[in-house]
């Protein structure tokens, strides 16, 4: 899974217009969808056509950068110069590291996990940015939302089932992706308004694109089918249409409606593993997917709460 960049919170309404609330929860429907698929294609080419995932995770910078480009200008309003103007290139740097630190463990997770076991370790992560959210930005959570987020950890120990199944080297790498992104989101957070939103989706591949270059050339394999190259060509579509979506659903209703959203990402994830690769969760995921929504959705409405709205 490679999840976007968090967009910057609405300040408090009394409520968006039913059909912008309406808008914005099917521009995230579609946007997680799309992230189902992209890593649905990464997991297909690693596992079914024994691509490198270095191979992979670059191909995946690299078309979005490219599409980056292109349709910034026309769109965005920026040059490629005031894509590069920003006003702290030292943690911009950082924090394209850790996605590019992200998308790379996720995809090796992919190559021994079901979609729906990494996604479920990928939903722990909201719940780690509260967590770290106080030591590290001053934003300290209550009783209520320490009990979510440890009942959240509950699920994730029952849906992995450390103590009943080996643990594999696929956990380990899910686990590092959802660290790697829970810093991700708490760096982007503390950097909110000091760029421009393109700015920063521009520096989150450059990481990607040009350390993951010479590692992802030296270990090339040429594509063998039709099918392979469309599936390469379209990692950057899916990521970079995601994130467009995805920035333009936090535009049209505030982030505590249309987060709960991010969730049926699951049901997405579920699918794809089932038509694609004939899997199933068992119900101890379902079980520890289900509790770690639940905690989820609870902390979405402490936020809530919390904020008066």
């Amino acid at each position: 899974m490679t999840s976007p960049d968090p967009a910057p919170k609405l300040a408090p309404t009394q409520g968006a217009k039913l059909p912008e609330t309406a808008v914005a929860a099917a521009l995230m429907c579609l946007a997680v969808t799309l992230f189902s698929c992209l890593d649905a294609s990464a997991k297909f080419l690693i596992t079914r056509y024994d691509l490198p995932t270095v191979q992979v995770t670059w191909m995946r910078f690299v078309g979005q950068f490219i599409g980056l480009l292109v349709l910034v200008p026309v769109f965005g309003g920026l040059s490629l110069p005031r894509l590069l103007k920003t006003q702290n290139l030292k943690l911009q740097l950082i924090r394209s590291l850790l996605m590019a630190a992200t998308t790379v463990f996720n995809f090796l997770a992919l190559k021994t996990l079901r979609l729906d076991q990494t996604t479920t370790i990928f939903f722990l992560g909201p719940l780690v940015v509260a967590l770290l959210a106080g030591p590290t930005l001053g934003e300290w959570i209550g009783w209520r939302r320490l009990i979510a987020i440890l009942v959240g950890f509950l699920g994730i120990l029952i849906a992995v089932r450390p103590g009943l199944i080996m643990l594999s080297a696929g956990l380990g790498y899910a686990f590092l992706a959802m660290l790697a992104f829970s810093l991700f989101m708490l760096l982007t957070r503390h950097m909110a308004g000091k760029d421009p939103r393109m700015v920063t989706l521009f520096y989150s591949m450059v990481a990607g694109v040009i350390l993951g270059a010479p590692i992802a050339l030296s270990a090339w394999v040429m594509p063998v089918d039709t099918l392979s190259v469309v599936l390469l060509g379209c990692l950057g579509v899916f990521g970079g249409v995601g994130h467009y979506l995805f920035i333009l659903a936090y535009e049209r209703a505030p982030a505590s409606t249309i987060a709960p959203f991010l969730y049926l990402q699951l049901v997405s994830m579920v699918a794809l593993g089932f038509f694609v690769f004939s899997d199933l969760p068992d119900r101890w995921t379902l079980l520890g997917s289900a509790i770690v929504i639940a905690s989820g959705l609870y902390m979405f409405h402490r936020e809530r709460v919390h904020s008066g709205m």
